[in-house]
């Protein structure tokens, strides 16, 4: 829901329905099993929240809420036609709940947060995806004249009522994906490596359907996930390391999702066979981040998560993000590889796994790795109801600090690579 990484398709070309949301788990896949929210996995854990499938009906009168039940469907234009399908039942209890599903993405179910109905106006919100639909109902009731607005873009939808004779037919949902044994030691199988298309917008990684998967990434951005850097940390590179864009599809040698310790040793593997990379470490004084506990102590939630689930992140908008079952460890790792201009450092001595939201307002030296693939960082807002700057922002919503400072940290110096070799 990535994000995309990650204004989710921000100021592209190409708008799809998840992308505005989940470019950045496009574009910021840049951690994929941190992020953990590809299309897939994203839509899974919203289909299966359980406050998402009971949203209530606000200020809505029985007769009102009564237009409205039954199953709608319209095409969102935007950048391609995409096929949507929402459905309105009853829900337990009293009120309502609706599902979205976008039929040229898969088809899986998105439980809707919030359905609000005001007369003959209905407002739809689902809110991981940073998603609200706002509509009219016909005097016929036949007909919704809406719009679809997800982050900065508000596109029209409009939707027609249908019967099940008439509704589109929505894709049975692929198979769950176990994960792979813990102990199992993958490689790539086989994968094939391509220049990515020139007009391509978004930057990301991916797994789905037994594949995994990169757009518009770099051997900086390779070489990052694999050894869990900051493309400050790679020295002696050759000025193609953050030029050449490749687009990377490949299949493990084993069954089940693999761990994020997996993705990157195979990573790790692929590039030493198809790239010839050979590297030493050293270690250097940089300029970095530190991550500190701020004097008001640590204000997030600690996560009481199942032995099998996988840290995540998702932005539903360039600095709107929600982060699940993460350690510090894992922030600061996924802070540097999405957001920050230098390495960052995790000095909190904190050792538990958290959830938690982080808003604000990014500044010109945030995002830039995404600048080149579509993705725009938005000027300083003036509005006072407007997210602070992101150090305030850590202070005050998670009780943490982070500055500058200089430390050792560990560096690969290239002592050899080449462009991939052939499929």
């Amino acid at each position: 829901m990535t994000a995309e990484h990650p204004a989710n398709r921000l100021h592209r070309k190409e708008t799809t329905l998840l992308s505005i949301a989940l470019e950045f788990a496009a574009l910021m896949a840049i951690l994929p099993g941190l992020i953990g929210a590809d299309l897939v996995s994203a839509q899974a854990r919203l289909a299966a929240t359980p406050q998402a499938a009971q949203a209530q009906v606000q200020a809505a009168t029985p007769a009102e809420a009564q237009g409205f039940e039954g199953t709608w469907q319209g095409t969102l234009d935007a950048g391609r036609k995409l096929r949507i399908a929402t459905k309105i039942t009853k829900a337990e209890g009293g009120g309502y709940k609706a599902v979205f599903y976008s039929i040229d993405e898969g088809g899986l179910p998105l439980s809707i947060d919030k359905v609000s109905v005001d007369g003959s106006s209905l407002t739809l919100t689902l809110n991981l995806m940073g998603v609200k639909y706002e509509g009219k109902l016909s005097g016929d009731g036949k007909t919704i004249a809406g719009t679809w607005t997800q982050g900065p873009n508000t596109l029209p939808l409009p939707l027609t009522r249908v019967t099940p004779e008439t509704e589109w037919s929505i894709p049975p949902p692929p198979p769950q994906v176990v994960p792979m044994a813990a102990d199992a030691s993958p490689s790539f199988e086989v994968a094939t490596i391509k220049p990515s298309k020139p007009e391509a917008q978004g930057k990301g990684f991916f797994f789905r359907a037994g594949h995994f998967m990169t757009s518009n990434t770099d051997l900086n951005d390779l070489i990052a996930f694999a050894y869990e850097l900051h493309p400050r940390q790679i020295a002696d590179a050759p000025a193609w390391f953050g030029t050449d864009l490749f687009d990377i599809e490949a299949k493990p040698d084993r069954e089940g999702r693999p761990s994020v310790k997996q993705e990157r040793a195979m990573t790790q593997k692929l590039l030493e066979e198809r790239f010839q990379l050979k590297f030493h470490h050293d270690k250097q004084v940089l300029s970095v981040y530190i991550i500190s506990v701020a004097g008001s102590g640590a204000k997030m939630t600690k996560s009481t998560p199942a032995a099998t689930n996988q840290p995540t992140g998702l932005y539903r908008g360039l600095g709107d993000l929600t982060v699940k079952n993460q350690t510090m460890g894992d922030f600061a790792t996924w802070m540097q590889s999405t957001v920050m201009d230098r390495p960052v450092v995790d000095q909190t001595g904190l050792t538990d796994r958290y959830d938690f939201q982080l808003k604000w307002t990014p500044d010109e030296t945030q995002f830039a790795a995404f600048r080149g693939v579509g993705a725009v960082v938005p000027p300083p807002a003036d509005s006072a109801t407007a997210p602070p700057a992101l150090y305030t922002a850590m202070s005050e919503q998670l009780g943490l600090k982070m500055g500058p400072g200089k430390v050792p940290v560990d560096v690969i110096v290239i002592d050899h690579v080449e462009k991939p070799s052939a499929n």
